[in-house]
């Protein structure tokens, strides 16, 4: 043997430990293998969810005109029947996402494994042709989420996202339907928009390809701040639901205190004070999941 051939021997034996040293990357989930699932950009797969963190539908409160029009919508596309991608948008905390999962699992106990919900996170929105191949091919019907979904200035990532909605050659397949929440109605902050009109030298065309991303949404669903009367709703209704012992009273006045030091009264500071009230008073929120 050469020296050549010795050392070509030892490259292979050390590729070969290394290769059994590294984990191996499992294989991605079967879209039809779950209910939910998360998609991982970085090997291209979905893995699957076996408990979805989501609240009961009924239990939300103070949304009832956006849960009507979303469940109704969602249910047409679960069915079959064309619908339309929706962005829901609005104060932070009032239930945006929570609504998307409940609505979600309230079409999937009408019609199990009619729909199944995947999550996208926004970072990863580049990577969206590739998912949307991934889902395509399956015969089941798929809504893809993301969550808390902006862009910034100098992200070009929302083209990806433009082209799927509307407009692209091959566009959005028919089993796919796309949901979003933001903060932002027009998913950019006011200042960029602004600012971008004030340096163009035809106002508004500089800006007309962003503000444009959020007309590709059919649905514009808007959440705001809950008054004093529908957040003690919330709380008494998560309570009741969770078996929680305590005076009526003696609940709003603690619900109060809790968002007053919050300095905002929603339905994220709502299930922040029953779970702290759970925990003293020793009670499980099992009851509340959807």
């Amino acid at each position: 043997m050469t020296h050549d051939d010795a050392s070509h021997a030892m490259l292979a034996r050390i590729a070969d430990a290394l290769d059994r040293l590294a984990p191996r990357q499992p294989p991605g989930a079967s879209p039809d293998a779950a209910d939910a699932f998360v998609w991982h950009a970085d090997n291209g797969a979905l893995s699957a969810v076996k408990t979805v963190s989501r609240i009961d539908i009924v239990l939300l409160r103070g949304v009832d005109r956006a849960r009507d029009t979303l469940l109704d919508n969602t249910r047409r596309f679960a069915a079959g029947l064309p619908a339309n991608n929706a962005l829901l948008w609005g104060a932070r905390g009032t239930g945006k996402s929570s609504l998307v999962k409940a609505v979600h699992a309230a079409i999937v106990q009408e019609k199990p494994g009619a729909l199944a919900l995947v999550e996208i996170h926004r970072e990863d929105l580049p990577s969206l042709p590739r998912l949307l191949a991934t889902l395509s091919g399956s015969a089941r019907r798929f809504l893809l989420f993301c969550d808390d979904l902006s862009f910034d200035a100098g992200d070009a990532s929302y083209k990806s996202l433009k082209a799927v909605l509307e407009g692209g050659l091959e566009g959005r397949p028919d089993n796919v339907l796309f949901y979003a929440t933001s903060n932002r109605r027009h998913l950019m902050p006011r200042e960029m928009i602004e600012n971008e009109r004030s340096t163009a030298i035809h106002a508004g065309e500089a800006v007309e390809e962003k503000v444009s991303l959020s007309d590709r949404f059919g649905l514009w669903l808007g959440f705001h701040a809950l008054d004093q009367d529908t957040y003690f709703a919330i709380v008494e209704g998560y309570a009741r639901r969770a078996s929680i012992k305590i005076d009526p009273n003696q609940l709003r006045a603690e619900a109060n205190e809790w968002a007053v030091t919050r300095g905002s009264r929603s339905g994220r500071v709502a299930w922040q004070f029953v779970q702290e009230l759970a925990g003293r008073y020793g009670c499980r929120l099992d009851a509340l999941r959807g």
